[in-house]
């Protein structure tokens, strides 16, 4: 049973085309939980350079986190803080249900609130968790933009299903993976 998307709007993004943004969560990246690594460093100046590229190449105006731990946290802070300059650029924050950041730990939850208070538009899929709601929010983030930036090495999950729907729906997915830095641009 699907339950109504409920959007909540602060501001109107600037007619351009969108990207949703995918990724592993922390334990599966290289440096896991560690943001003072070098290569967690590099990975996220790698990620502000593809972002401000879409921005200005691409006319990339609207960005889509699925708020979870890792890369989605990242590439919402980057798009917070490239609004400094690139004012007409949006952040919508696709939550999954109510209660995502429920078990995560306090210092993690208080990045989670932050970044949604900031946003522009959230999205909350429905209300309740079920064990597919996670995948729900994906299709949807795929199914409401033009471009799909992932982090992903190439193993199975739900970046690996996420990136595979973006393809089957024909939409543009860069991917950055996190072990090597090497960028497809396909």
């Amino acid at each position: 049973m699907f339950e109504k998307i409920l959007t909540f709007t602060r501001k109107r993004h600037v007619a351009g085309l969108k990207c949703a943004f995918t990724g592993h969560r922390p334990q599966n990246l290289p440096f896991r939980f560690d943001e003072t690594d070098g290569r967690c460093l590099r990975l996220k100046a790698e990620l502000r350079k593809l972002i401000v590229q879409m921005i200005e190449q691409k006319n990339v105006t609207h960005f889509i986190s699925g708020m979870a731990l890792g890369i989605d946290t990242y590439t919402a802070e980057i798009v917070l803080d490239l609004k400094s300059q690139f004012p007409f650029i949006t952040l919508e924050c696709a939550i999954p249900c109510e209660t995502q950041a429920a078990k995560w730990s306090e210092r993690y939850r208080n990045r989670y609130f932050a970044i949604v208070e900031r946003c522009d538009k959230e999205t909350l899929l429905q209300t309740h968790y079920t064990p597919d709601c996670m995948k729900k929010r994906n299709r949807y983030m795929v199914e409401h933009a033009d471009f799909v930036l992932a982090v992903w090495d190439g193993s199975p999950g739900g970046t690996g299903m996420t990136v595979n729907y973006a393809h089957s729906l024909n939409k543009v997915v860069w991917t950055l993976n996190p072990n090597t830095f090497s960028i497809n641009f396909g």
